[in-house]
């Protein structure tokens, strides 16, 4: 029944894909997610339709006509938010494919991000943390979300635990005997040499 429901729903959304992108009085998301509820309501009456990303997030403002003059930034962590919505000049970010300088007017990018050191540059004060992984969404419109696992500033760091992480993580490196041990020790490994060319570079 699901299967057949599914099957229906796809058929009818790509039919009016085309329709609802050439209308200009109502959001192309909220007439997607509109005709979502209206087809599945016609092949599953007695289901109620599942959410969808869009019941979950608030829109972003549109693309303005000129570039702002201030990046919108906000971090978040899974337990705490350490930006909300804060105009920044740039940020920079430790994506897995290097360094990434985020200025108002980006490109719409996602980037995954590795362990290193995201900077928030407001004026003359740069704020630095430490994050060990995660995603940055930019958007069109100078907005930046940038999610982290975790992350911690940079000042709050103490060089002699990094010290002892490293050579502890080490030591298990080179008496793992499975590659579950391995890839643990080398997660470790990968860590606390980011935290310590944080903390020396």
């Amino acid at each position: 029944m699901l299967r057949q429901a599914s099957r229906l729903l796809a058929g009818r959304i790509a039919a009016g894909r085309a329709a609802r992108l050439l209308s200009t009085d109502v959001p192309a998301t909220a007439t997607a997610d509109s005709n979502f509820v209206e087809a599945w309501k016609k092949v599953a009456p007695n289901l109620d339709p599942p959410k969808t990303p869009l019941s979950f997030m608030q829109p972003r403002p549109p693309p303005p006509s000129a570039i702002p003059s201030k990046l919108t930034v906000s971090f978040v962590l899974p337990y705490a938010s350490e930006l909300s919505s804060k105009e920044v000049d740039m940020v920079i970010i430790p994506a897995t494919t290097g360094q990434m300088g985020v200025l108002p007017g980006h490109v719409a990018t996602i980037a995954e991000l590795k362990p290193g050191v995201l900077s928030v540059h407001e004026g003359n004060e740069v704020t630095k943390y430490f994050i060990s992984s995660g995603f940055a969404f930019i958007h069109t419109n100078s907005y930046a979300d940038i999610l982290a696992v975790e992350a911690v500033p940079i000042d709050q760091i103490d060089p002699s635990l990094v010290q002892k992480g490293l050579a502890e993580y080490t030591q298990k490196m080179s008496s793992a005997s499975t590659d579950l041990e391995k890839a643990e020790a080398q997660i470790g490994i990968d860590v606390h040499s980011a935290l310590n060319s944080a903390l020396t570079g």
